[in-house]
């Protein structure tokens, strides 16, 4: 029996490789989070310097993108060695602290390489050994690398969303999670409904309650699941979003003229929508119909 065969009869088997696959994607992701705002914003500076006429000195230094340079402590600057690096395992042997210089390294390392290893598996549970595991896990990894860049920058990268949006348009050409015409009026709708929201808003306070980038977002979502899902999304967004601002404000002492990330609760109603989006519009359904 071929290892495809043994992984196409063996769900469990599969759903564990999809794991181990997760766990060590994570580990990537982490690499991504940290780096790709820095890249963009050394791009932005570059590009305001060339536009100024002024000498660049970025251009000269050492490359900077998500191969190179090696990663570092950011205490002692000492090389992180490929046995310090296995997901989660380094982080437990070494008691989660630097081997060299005794720096406590944040939790949130493992915790995002668990997260998506969980995710994975639960997206390789419920599609089986089938294509769509494959792209959902590619956008489950993307939905995790925008919720934390969300929260760490208020920043949702064109780089991940607009590919993102292309790739779920390509994806549902053949029919792989809706059909292109309800992905194509879910990029339309999911950009627009949120567009009129930020600018009835903006007209009525003079103030925007959202960037732009949640705009995209949610058409990324639209492209991929189709527009019939984006009432589920924007409910479920906006209810966690909501009871989680309610939360910070009266137990964190959130400034309520702070802004709130709005990035993660969609990227959480989308990929609940993507496992369960189905299921949940005919319980609600049913209920509505007394059926």
């Amino acid at each position: 029996m071929s290892i495809i065969s043994l992984l196409q009869d063996t769900l469990l088997l599969f759903v564990v490789l999809m794991g181990l696959i997760g766990l060590i994607t994570g580990s990537f992701l982490n690499v991504v989070i940290y780096r790709l705002p820095l890249m963009m914003q050394r791009e932005w500076r570059s590009q305001c310097r060339s536009l100024l006429e002024l000498d660049d000195p970025e251009r000269t230094q050492d490359p900077f993108n998500l191969v190179k340079p090696r990663s570092r402590c950011p205490q002692c600057q000492h090389l992180i060695a490929a046995i310090d690096n296995i997901p989660v395992l380094s982080y437990l042997l070494l008691g989660g602290k630097c081997r060299y210089c005794k720096t406590r390294i944040s939790l949130r390392y493992p915790l995002i390489e668990v997260l998506t290893c969980v995710l994975t598996a639960a997206v390789a549970w419920h599609f089986g050994f089938t294509l769509q595991t494959l792209f959902a896990a590619v956008l489950t990894w993307s939905l995790i690398c925008l919720s934390v860049i969300d929260i760490d920058q208020q920043l949702l990268p064109d780089d991940i969303t607009l590919p993102m949006l292309w790739l779920g348009l390509i994806c549902n050409m053949f029919g792989l999670f809706t059909n292109i015409h309800s992905s194509l009026s879910g990029a339309i709708l999911g950009y627009g409904v949120l567009w009129l929201i930020f600018m009835s808003y903006k007209l009525l306070t003079g103030k925007e309650g959202m960037g732009y980038g949640d705009f995209k977002l949610l058409a990324m979502l639209g492209a991929w699941l189709g527009w019939e899902m984006l009432p589920l999304i924007i409910l479920l967004s906006s209810l966690v979003g909501a009871m989680s601002g309610i939360g910070l404000i009266l137990f964190a002492r959130h400034e309520r003229a702070k802004p709130i990330p709005f990035g993660p609760y969609l990227a959480m109603a989308g990929w609940i929508a993507l496992i369960a989006g189905d299921r949940l519009i005919g319980l609600y359904l049913g209920w509505a119909t007394g059926v």
